[in-house]
């Protein structure tokens, strides 16, 4: 969901795009140690932890940005391979590049005009889009090294403690995410957060998928379906213009599922933009499917399930900036509060508390 200035040298080709085979069938889970990835410039040392499942899926997790960075799961045949788009080492991880996998915040998606109020304050926030602030600005969630609170062989519990200030935000934030994978073939991705005086926070993983070979080949035949009858129209920043509006009879028509790169045409290039989900009913809303896309090839089908208002679909518009990409190498389905929802009192809320926690929880539920 961003567009990015094209980046002049990545030294490591995505390793998304190679597949690796396997049996899908393991009798026991044996945990993988936690290892060590890489160091940053500063000399920090950025460890790395897979969890595993009884059918063969595996899914990796580093401290750096609490990335996602790889996600092996079988088809239909048991053959098991990556399926998200990312890197094979740390040092792209820390320059310029699509947040390949990041856990993104305090605010996913943009605020327009790089500032908001709340309760009477203006909050000025540094901008990284133009006039704009993207995904917590240019030192975000991604970019911070996370505490391993907890990790075996199943789950793995991060952690960040944000100061009052970061990224232009108010209140000390403390932030926990957690990722799990089941062997009903389920990843999970928990987020939890307190403040000590009222912020806005807006969490959610930016991992690309290809459910067919991780990025070899695009994602344009991939089916898609999103239960959500309207948009947040844009503007030319992509900032919300206030308006809902219906898909009925545009290309944002994905209620039906269909095929990603169908109504792709010289005006529309790419999809960016977020969708109303109608599963959602208020700030206690159940878990609920969002949307389903499948692999025609593979038969590898997924299902987003989600406890978010929105959910922003973009596919990889910007990715063969990125050596060893292609366009259109994976699509995010981004579970989320909607773009500038803190300068749109209409959307729904992004405002948490002291008497009023930060809980979110996404699926992607795997099967053929």
């Amino acid at each position: 969901m961003n567009r990015l200035l094209p980046i002049l040298f990545f030294a490591t080709l995505l390793f998304a795009c190679e597949p690796s085979p396997e049996p899908s069938n393991s009798p026991t889970i044996e945990p993988a140690p936690t290892t060590v990835f890489g160091t940053t410039a500063t000399g920090a040392t950025v460890h790395q932890h897979e969890l595993r499942n009884a059918n063969g899926m595996r899914a990796t997790v580093m401290t750096y940005g609490a990335y996602l960075t790889r996600l092996h799961v079988p088809d239909s045949a048991g053959n098991v391979v990556n399926v998200v788009l990312g890197f094979d080492s740390l040092r792209p991880y820390t320059e310029p590049q699509p947040f390949f996998g990041a856990t993104v915040g305090r605010y996913a998606n943009r605020i327009g005009g790089s500032k908001f109020t709340l309760n009477g304050t203006t909050y000025e926030l540094p901008a990284n889009d133009g006039a704009n602030q993207l995904h917590g600005g240019p030192n975000g969630f991604d970019k911070q090294i996370w505490e391993i609170v907890s990790a075996d062989a199943q789950a793995i519990t991060l952690r960040h403690d944000s100061p009052d200030g970061a990224g232009g935000f108010p209140g000390n934030v403390q932030t926990e995410v957690t990722y799990s994978l089941g062997d009903d073939n389920v990843l999970a991705i928990d987020y939890r957060a307190t403040t000590d005086q009222p912020t806005i926070l807006n969490l959610t993983n930016h991992a690309y998928f290809n459910l067919r070979d991780g990025g070899k080949t695009d994602i344009l035949d991939h089916r898609l379906m999103i239960d959500a009858d309207q948009i947040t129209p844009v503007d030319a920043t992509l900032i919300p213009t206030g308006e809902l509006r219906d898909v009925a009879g545009t290309p944002f028509d994905f209620r039906t599922a269909k095929p990603i790169g169908q109504d792709l045409n010289d005006d529309l290039g790419g999809y960016d933009h977020n969708f109303v989900l109608n599963g959602y009913d208020g700030p206690d809303t159940d878990l609920f499917r969002a949307a389903v896309a499948t692999e025609p090839v593979t038969g590898r089908r997924m299902e987003c399930w989600t406890t978010e208002p929105g959910i922003q679909l973009y596919t990889a518009n910007w990715t063969e900036v990125v050596a060893g990409a292609i366009p259109h190498a994976g699509f995010c389905l981004e579970t989320q509060k909607f773009p500038d929802t803190p300068n749109r009192p209409d959307f729904p809320s992004a405002e948490i508390s002291p008497e009023q926690p930060y809980r979110s929880r996404t699926e992607y539920r795997f099967g053929w």
